[in-house]
C-alpha cells in the first residue's frame, strides 16, 4: 500500500484529469487521506423540488473538470482528499420514502393534522425512523474517520442530512460556532413532522451544546416563529439577512469588511454549513428551494477565507443542496475544492 507521500511523488497535478472514480481525479484512497468527503443521497423531507439525493453524484462527476491549482492553498491537493464510494443503500432507501413523504407532505399542505390520522402517523414515524437510520451511519462514518485523524466533509442530499457528522464532531470538540450560508434560517422545528427535515437542521443542532453560536448569512425566506427563535437566542444565533447585507453594501459598505463583522461572532472553532440555495440561483438551477438574491460564489468564498485569515480554525464542512444539474455539479464541485484546500490551510496555520 503506497503512503501518501509517495503516491505525491507520483501524481502529476497538471495532468489531465483522471476518471477513476475518486474526487478529482486524485489517486488518494482512505487509508492515505487526509480528508475523507461522505457523500449521502437523501432527501426525503424536500418540501419543493426533488434532485439533491443526486448531488453527491453530480459534484464526483464534474469533479476531474477542474484544475487543482488553488490560488489560496496551492498544494492542497496533497493533504490527500477521497470520497468512499456513495452508499446505495442510501438512495434506494430514499426513493422508498420519498413516496411515503409525499402522503404526509400533501397532508400537511392540505391542513390535516397528522396526529389525527392513524396510517399517516404511522407513515410519519417510519420516515423519522428511517432519517435517523441515515443519521447514525453517518455519525458512524465521520467518528471513525475523525478517529482515524482526518477531517470530515459531507455532500447532500438535503440540508437535514449533515446532523451525525456533527454529532461525531462535537464529541471532540468542546466548543465551536456554525458559519450557516442557506437563502432559509432551517429552524423550524419538525418542520411538516418531519423530526430531521431540511428545514429543521439548524433548531436540531442547538441540541449539541458544544455548538456556542450560530452565524447565518443570506437568509431571505423565513418564518415569524424563526424569527421569534433567534430574537430568543440570547445572541446564540446572529442572522445576516441578504436584504441587510445587500443594503449595506448599497451605502458602500465594502464585502470584505461585512466578512470580517460576520466572522468576528464565531468562535476559535469554525464548522462550515453550505447550502447551495445560499448563492445566487444562477450558480444553483437545479437546487430544490430557490430563492432570488444571495451570494456570488467568489463572495462566499471571500468569506470562508476570512475565517481563516482572522486566525479561527475551519474543522468540518457540508454542501448541501446541490442539484440534480451538470451545472450544479460543477459549481459544487468548485466549492468543495474550494472548502477543503482553505480547511487544509486553516490546519496548517494552527500548526
Amino acid at each position: 500500500m503506497a503512503s501518501r507521500e509517495e503516491i505525491i511523488a507520483n501524481f502529476n497535478p497538471s495532468g489531465v484529469g483522471l476518471e477513476n472514480g475518486n474526487l478529482y481525479g486524485l489517486p488518494f484512497d482512505y487509508d492515505s487521506a487526509g480528508i475523507v468527503v461522505l457523500g449521502v443521497p437523501w432527501e426525503v423531507t424536500v418540501s419543493y423540488h426533488a434532485g439533491a439525493a443526486q448531488g453527491p453524484y453530480r459534484v464526483l462527476e464534474a469533479s476531474p473538470q477542474l484544475d487543482l491549482f488553488d490560488l489560496d492553498n496551492p498544494d492542497g491537493w496533497q493533504q490527500g482528499i477521497f470520497m468512499p464510494e456513495i452508499p446505495g443503500w442510501i438512495l434506494e432507501q430514499n426513493g422508498e420514502m420519498r413516496s411515503h413523504a409525499a402522503r404526509i407532505i400533501e397532508a400537511t399542505e392540505k391542513g390535516i393534522a397528522i396526529a389525527g390520522d392513524a396510517s399517516l402517523s404511522e407513515t410519519l414515524a417510519t420516515i423519522n425512523q428511517a432519517c435517523e437510520g441515515v443519521n447514525q451511519w453517518l455519525y458512524e462514518q465521520a467518528k471513525a474517520a475523525l478517529a482515524a485523524g482526518k477531517r470530515v466533509a459531507v455532500i447532500g442530499g438535503d440540508h437535514s442530512v449533515p446532523f451525525g457528522a456533527l454529532q461525531a464532531l462535537a464529541e471532540v470538540t468542546p466548543e465551536f460556532g456554525i458559519l450557516h450560508v442557506d437563502a432559509h434560517a432551517d429552524l423550524r422545528y419538525a418542520y411538516q413532522g418531519f423530526k430531521y427535515s431540511h428545514a429543521s437542521i439548524m433548531n436540531n443542532l442547538l441540541a449539541l451544546p458544544q455548538m456556542a453560536k450560530l452565524v447565518q448569512v443570506g437568509i431571505r425566506d423565513i418564518s415569524h416563529d424563526e424569527v421569534a427563535l433567534i430574537n430568543a437566542s440570547a445572541g446564540r444565533i446572529v442572522t445576516h439577512y441578504d436584504s441587510v447585507l445587500k443594503e449595506k453594501r448599497y451605502a458602500g459598505v465594502p464585502w470584505l469588511e461585512l466578512c470580517n463583522q460576520i466572522v468576528s461572532a464565531l468562535p476559535q472553532q469554525v464548522y462550515i454549513s453550505f447550502d447551495a440555495d445560499g448563492l445566487d440561483p444562477k450558480l444553483c438551477p437545479s437546487t430544490g428551494t430557490p430563492v432570488p438574491g444571495g451570494l456570488e460564489l467568489e463572495e462566499a468564498f471571500c468569506l470562508f477565507r476570512q475565517v481563516i485569515r482572522s486566525g479561527r480554525q475551519i474543522i468540518g464542512f457540508d454542501l448541501c443542496e446541490v442539484g440534480d444539474g451538470e451545472w450544479d455539479g460543477n459549481v459544487g464541485a468548485r466549492a468543495v475544492y474550494k472548502l477543503c484546500n482553505l480547511m487544509g490551510l486553516s490546519d496548517k496555520q494552527q500548526g
